[in-house]
């Protein structure tokens, strides 16, 4: 099973807290509070958020924490991208690949279609969208048809049921 680790999990349910008053800065022990993870998760999370660029701290009375940019301008494949590294469900079809069956792998070539569609859905879901801000649906669907090909007609039977896993 893929799956997201619990750090991208955080991640999510912090910026979404964050997403709620998004030119306001909150300290991360208000952070802590109001998501109810602990201080330490919060503050890993926000350190990890702010070198990727997805918040902005600042010192001070009044400073804090606040989002970089508005919450339908950040997608989940970046926050995944910050914790995870960008999503490669098989070897060939991350940026370097090096399976040694590659040349003459005949699967390969669905499985990076299959990772393309997975990548451009978690493009299409903003933090907007994961905060519960926005009414647009977040249910995204592809048509077994354009991920699967026909060489394997049974799959297409089958729900695709996928998760992130860190590796």
């Amino acid at each position: 099973m893929l799956r997201m680790g619990k750090l991208t999990d955080y991640a999510t349910v912090v910026l979404a807290s964050l997403a709620q008053d998004p030119l306001r800065h909150r300290a991360a022990a208000e952070l802590a509070e109001r998501t109810r993870l602990s201080r330490p998760t919060v503050s890993k999370v926000l350190k990890g958020l702010q070198r990727a660029g997805l918040v902005i701290s600042s010192r001070g009375s009044l400073g804090g924490y606040r989002l970089a940019r508005e919450p339908e301008q950040i997608t989940a494949a970046q926050i995944l991208d910050v914790f995870e590294g960008p999503i490669a469900i098989t070897e060939c079809s991350g940026a370097s690949s090096q399976c040694g069956i590659e040349r003459q792998c005949r699967v390969g070539g669905a499985w990076q279609r299959v990772n393309a569609a997975i990548r451009r859905a978690l493009e299409d879901v903003t933090l907007r969208q994961l905060a519960g801000l926005d009414s647009t649906s977040v249910r995204v669907s592809v048509p077994a048809h354009q991920v699967w090909p026909a060489a394997v007609p049974w799959l297409a039977e089958r729900p695709l049921r996928m998760m992130f896993r860190r590796r």
